[in-house]
C-alpha cells in the first residue's frame, strides 16, 4: 500500500469508540462484498486482528502514521488496516 490513503469504499475509526472494538469490526465486515474494502483506523497496530481476519477469509494491509499528508506531530499513533475479502 502506498502513502496515499486507498479508495477504501467503507471506513471504520474505532479510536474514539468506548470498549473494545472487536464487534464494531466484525459487523462492519460481515457484509463486506469481495470487490470493497474496509479501511480500519486505529490507534494501535490491532495484531490480534490479524489471525480473525485470516481464519475468516479476508486479507489484510497495514499502515502506520501518516497517510494523508496532515501533520500529525501530535498524534499518539495511527493506523490503517485495508481488509478485502481474500
Amino acid at each position: 500500500m502506498n502513502a496515499d490513503r486507498p479508495d477504501a469504499e467503507r471506513q471504520l475509526d474505532v479510536r474514539e469508540i468506548d470498549g473494545e472494538p472487536f464487534g464494531d469490526i466484525m459487523d462492519a465486515i460481515a457484509d463486506l462484498p469481495a470487490d470493497e474494502s474496509l479501511l480500519l483506523i486505529n490507534s494501535f497496530e490491532p495484531e490480534p486482528l490479524y489471525g480473525v481476519l485470516e481464519a475468516r477469509g479476508f486479507r489484510y494491509e497495514t499502515t502506520a502514521g501518516d497517510r494523508d499528508g496532515a501533520d500529525r506531530s501530535n498524534d499518539p499513533g495511527v493506523w490503517y488496516v485495508e481488509i478485502r475479502r481474500k
